[in-house]
């Protein structure tokens, strides 16, 4: 992969320069089809939309890929039309005094429609003051969500351009999706592996004899990718099902993934949170047993002596024995042996979800898959070893050769002088900002996104990150875009609280959110339906190019991000406008440029046997440019060059090893993350003394949404249970605590309290509650979150000083029937605008 990545970078670079100069305005066909068909694209895949008199009527898959159903593609009519911002808004508080806005208010006060001009100026103006008075850390654009799929439409970045060319910004690093394991795995492996190519499935398939599911649950969160899904892998989970192969399910929860491979496959169900104490014992057991691969060890891998010693129980007097698990994990020794002994017997790929890092601790998650796969021996051979993204975005699905769309870039620092734009700051003639010259798409500062509230909060402070410290900024400007992290981050009360500390925050959003809600200034921004954009299929297999043609006019008066922040760079300074779209280039000129930078690639490789036509013609016939796989991608199986020769395809890691043992995070000395893999008990979990409440909540990704996208539309319907968000609690449970389905519940803990709708059935065993996170937060007056986001309950502590990653599964939960008290407002208005807008 490392070698596909460079051979393909080198090729859009190359293109790029060869691009032939061309009139700006494409001539390409961009009027709207009032009644017919328009393809187009999202997240949860390639779509076809029905238009009639100007309205969408229904959204389906371009084509059929496979027989799993994707019910997100069906709900483009609402995405449109439900919860819409439809004016410039402005908060009551902010807008009579802008220097004394009454932030306590946010969430609360009232609103005022403004013109859009007159709102542009205000945010221009504000954002000037601030980094006059505060300086540029002042200045928040830390924007984290699966926003536009889109080459253009990408919000985040447009912001970030904006922000860098006004002076810099405050930004944030890392994610919420796989905050551990993407720290720890550079330490073990050299790269992060979880946003990495697999080893494919046509390898896995013919070579594999045992595929275990650790911790995931692909037929959910496979309906979409961060770019434009190909949908590529729900063939292959079903050629899985149907192979006869040994298929083992590790996981607390019976999701829609077991239920698919019902009859197909073995559950295991081990305790929340306590996949590492298992994963030692298998590694006590195949140590003791002499059944591990000790020339692989030697050869590939540096440090696995020392963890020997802590296997043995000779570091901590604790030997981690099956027996010792069994207590922890409730899976029976017995069958953490016969595991164990079946993963070293026969060809094994260990597949391994997101889910199981999202907890205290989660760096050890990965690291202990990687080192039990060492012992197993047969990483880097076909249908061997480990993969960490086959239920995201379609891992596993061959790559393809062709060409590859680039994308907008978020700029350079700039020189704001006397009211006019000067040029990057690393430019001729900006000597004295030498300090500040920045290369593209970096902040002037950073930290870890899930510290998001702790930063707002505690200006000042020092934060242990990854062998570094890191000084919390005093953020007094916020400007978000694309997102929604009022219902995103841990802990939604605490998060309240931050949020309602900076003076100013600005948010461009298509729909009141509870983020928007929060907000100061809000701009009503298009869907990704009402303007055009085209974008690469597959974050992984670059299968399709795909013309993301606006379906709809513009509703509501809302303008493209793209024009909200051309207007602001006019408001801002001279000359600003003209460098942020590179001479004056409207949406069709990017939108055209990326395409023939594409297609020179293209046209440019005879053994393709492809030949892309003008930018006009393709546009206007809209449909998608499919590309093939290759022979080699077809039978790429991951560390196989590092196997071959590990001296010459030496890893990124110090020693050029797999790190069982990591001298760098040894010196970093910290607590809560050995050298090696360890098992530390979570904050809370089922196991602990003195537990501050009975049910260990899981809050998963939900089937029929983007984490908090979608909520709003008709897919609501088939899930919301007493008008809430479900919660899913065991048949025995649920009889001991009077609940039945269908009833109204409190969930609560000492952080927060919500009301969900009661599903009872084995979905979870004892002891142990699902709620999906995503819910819109929609509190009261009392605080109770009225349709049930998962957030409110949920501890916003870091993994650990390394990653500082989230910790969202590691929660436990009281649960109860519930009955309004006398006068108590407990309708739903999540959805619903608040007091002073439309």
């Amino acid at each position: 992969m490392k070698r596909r990545s460079f051979l393909k970078g080198s090729v859009a670079l190359g293109a790029a320069s060869a691009i032939p100069n061309f009139a700006l305005g494409a001539e390409a066909n961009t009027a709207l089809v009032k009644n017919g068909e328009v393809i187009t694209g999202a997240h949860w895949g390639i779509l076809k939309a029905t238009v009639k008199d100007g309205k969408i009527v229904k959204s389906q898959a371009w084509k059929k890929t496979s027989n799993v159903p994707n019910p997100l593609q069906t709900a483009m009519d609402d995405l449109v039309y439900k919860a819409r911002i439809k004016a410039p808004m402005v908060r009551k508080s902010y807008l009579e005094n802008p220097d004394s806005p009454k932030p306590e208010l946010r969430g609360k006060d009232e609103w005022v429609e403004v013109p859009y001009e007159e709102a542009i100026k205000l945010v221009a103006k504000e954002l000037k003051k601030t980094r006059e008075q505060k300086g540029m850390n002042s200045i928040c654009a830390g924007s984290y969500a699966w926003q536009s799929s889109g080459a253009l439409g990408m919000a985040r970045t447009l912001l970030h351009r904006f922000m860098n060319m006004t002076g810099g910004f405050v930004g944030v690093t890392g994610d919420f999706s796989t905050g551990a394991a993407q720290v720890i795995l550079p330490h073990v492996v050299g790269s992060s592996q979880v946003y990495e190519q697999q080893t494919v499935w046509p390898v896995v398939l013919e070579n594999s004899k045992v595929v275990v599911l650790w911790g995931m649950n692909p037929i959910g969160t496979l309906r979409l990718s961060f770019t434009v899904s190909d949908e590529g892998s729900f063939k292959y989970f079903e050629k899985l099902r149907d192979s006869g192969k040994e298929i083992i399910i590790i996981d607390p929860l019976k999701t829609i993934t077991t239920k698919f491979f019902e009859g197909k496959a073995t559950h295991i169900r081990p305790t929340p949170n306590t996949d590492v104490a298992m994963m030692l014992a298998m590694a006590n057991h195949l140590l003791k047993s002499g059944k591990y691969d000790k020339e692989f060890l030697s050869t590939y891998t540096v440090g696995f002596d020392k963890f020997e010693q802590y296997l043995l129980g000779k570091e901590d007097g604790v030997e981690k024995t099956p027996e010792w698990a069994e207590k922890i994990c409730g899976i029976e020794a017995k069958v953490i042996k016969e595991l164990a002994e079946k993963f070293f017997d026969n060809r094994t790929m260990i597949m391994a979800g997101w889910g199981m890092q999202r907890a205290h601790h989660g760096e050890q998650v990965h690291w202990m898959i990687v080192t039990l796969a060492s012992m197993l021996g047969q990483i880097g051979l076909p249908g061997g070893g480990f993969g960490f993204s086959y239920h995201y975005a379609n891992g596993g699905t061959p790559s393809c050769v062709g060409g590859v769309i680039k994308t907008i870039n978020a700029g350079s620092v700039g020189i704001i002088k006397d009211g006019k734009y000067m040029g990057p700051a690393n430019a001729d003639g900006a000597k004295e900002n030498a300090a500040q010259s920045w290369l593209s798409n970096t902040a002037l500062m950073s930290y870890p996104v899930a510290r998001n509230a702790d930063a707002l909060l505690n200006p000042g402070a020092t934060l242990d990150d990854n062998g570094n410290k890191i000084t919390y900024p005093d953020m007094d400007f916020i400007y978000w875009v694309g997102g929604n992290p009022l219902t995103q981050q841990q802990d939604t009360n605490k998060n309240v609280k931050a949020w309602r500390k900076p003076r100013t925050i600005v948010v461009n959003e298509i729909y009141w959110t509870p983020t928007a809600k929060m907000a100061d200034i809000v701009f009503p921004v298009t869907s990704s339906y009402e303007r055009n954009d085209i974008s690469m299929t597959g974050d992984y297999t670059n299968m399709h190019i795909v013309p993301q043609k606006q379906v709809v006019e513009k509703q509501f008066g809302a303008k493209d991000d793209y024009q909200v922040f051309v207007d602001l760079c006019k408001a801002y300074a001279d000359g600003l406008a003209e460098a942020y779209t590179e001479g004056g280039k409207t949406e069709m000129d990017w939108i055209k440029e990326f395409y023939e930078t594409a297609a020179n690639q293209v046209n440019a490789n005879e053994a393709l046997g492809i030949k892309m036509p003008s930018f006009e013609e393709w546009w206007n016939k809209n449909e998608p440019t499919e590309f093939s796989p290759t022979m080699e991608s077809e039978s790429y199986v991951t560390f196989a060059d590092f196997r071959e020769d590990p001296i010459l395809n030496a890893l990124g890691t110090p020693s050029g090893l797999i790190e069982i043992y990591s001298e760098t995070i040894e010196k970093m000395g910290y607590d809560d993350c050995k050298a090696h893999p360890t098992w530390f008990e979570p904050i809370e979990w089922l196991g602990m003394k003195d537990k501050p409440a009975r049910f260990h909540m899981i809050s998963p990704h939900p089937n029929d949404r983007l984490h908090s996208q979608q909520n709003q539309t008709k897919l609501r319907d088939s899930y919301a249970v007493a008008g809430r968000e479900p919660i899913f609690i065991n048949e025995e449970d649920a009889k001991e605590l009077g609940i039945k389905g269908g009833d109204l519940v409190r969930v609560f803990n000492a952080r927060g309290q919500i009301l969900a709708g009661a599903v009872v059935n084995d979905d979870t065993p004892r002891n142990v509650v699902k709620l999906c996170e995503g819910a819109w937060y929609d509190p009261n007056e009392n605080g109770l979150c009225k349709n049930g986001s998962a957030n409110v309950l949920t501890i916003d502590i870091p993994t650990s000083k390394l990653a500082n990653g989230n910790i969202s599964h590691t929660c436990l939960v009281n649960i109860e029937p519930y009955k309004p008290k006398e006068g108590e407002d407990i309708t739903l208005t999540a959805f619903m605008p608040p007091k002073g807008a439309k």
